[in-house]
């Protein structure tokens, strides 16, 4: 306990940004599994157990610690259940017992400054995670209270991996695509305290490939992959760094409902040692 403890402690003194790359090294991995339980797509009788929710992710979790380098709990899934208290429950599980995996709420915030800062308190003051999404068309007042949270990550969408994604980001302003507008004004007016981190979905490599070439070595968190049909190649290919990271690589449905049975956390890992191990291929 005490050796916890400690490790709880140091791994909690260190940056969102300082956290990702040392689990880039520790886990060897670029792989970030979304926590998206959904209580109809659980094993049969499992969503009638008390705290369902938190005990079908803390499986997954303990099943795929040592082979992550981020979890990312979708706050649609808890708020749709009434099950905020086991979503609290599930990011303390992750920070007492893996400090140093870093923790992603997945809620996609923006909108006009007041509110906005109550949302970054939602996110870092009652959740106590260490990064969380932002939408960015509202403006730099809507991301700012984010941004001034200097040792969380403000992960801001950029191009996203949906299929309707075209109908707004790929418009063009003056020649150049309304989402590659965004990557630059984040990365050279938003970014100040290095903290920013750009959504680009693992559907479109090369725009990935554009937007790595306007914003240098801010790190991409890559959906899309698993039951969206991203390529893992053509994607770590256009969106790794120099040092072959740069990427958090998220698959949600596909790893954790790889099993509708008893199996569920035995075969979410198998997903995931393929996997890494796939993403690791084309990261030199």
């Amino acid at each position: 306990m005490p050796h916890k403890r400690a490790l709880y402690l140091k791994e909690n003194r260190l940056s969102f940004i300082e956290k990702l790359k040392c689990i880039w090294g520790k886990n060897n991995s670029l792989v970030c599994v979304g926590l998206d339980p959904d209580v109809s797509r659980f094993p049969i009788g499992f969503s009638k157990k008390t705290d369902a929710i938190f005990k079908f992710n803390k499986e997954i979790i303990d099943a795929t610690h040592d082979l992550v380098c981020a979890y990312k709990p979708q706050i649609a899934y808890f708020s749709a259940e009434s099950a905020e208290d086991q979503l609290e429950k599930t990011i303390q599980y992750i920070k007492r017992e893996y400090p140093h995996i870093p923790i992603i709420l997945d809620s996609k915030r923006g909108d006009i400054g007041s509110t906005a800062k109550k949302y970054a308190v939602e996110a870092f003051e009652r959740y106590q995670v260490d990064a969380v999404t932002v939408n960015p068309y509202l403006g730099f007042d809507s991301a700012e209270p984010f941004l001034n949270y200097k040792e969380r990550g403000t992960i801001l969408l950029c191009r996203t991996s949906n299929s309707g994604a075209s109908d707004f980001q790929d418009l063009e302003i003056d020649g150049t695509p309304l989402y590659q507008k965004v990557a630059s004004l984040i990365s050279d007016k938003w970014n100040y305290n290095k903290n920013c981190l750009l959504v680009v979905g693992a559907t479109w490599p090369s725009q990935m490939s554009e937007v790595r070439s306007l914003v240098g070595d801010i790190p991409f968190l890559v959906p899309g992959v698993g039951e969206q049909g991203g390529d893992i190649e053509s994607l770590v290919k256009a969106g790794k760094t120099k040092h072959g990271t740069g990427l958090i690589i998220s698959s949600s449905r596909g790893v954790i409902y790889a099993s509708d049975g008893e199996d569920f956390a035995t075969k979410a890992r198998e997903v995931v040692v393929k996997l890494r191990s796939e993403i690791n291929m084309h990261r030199n």
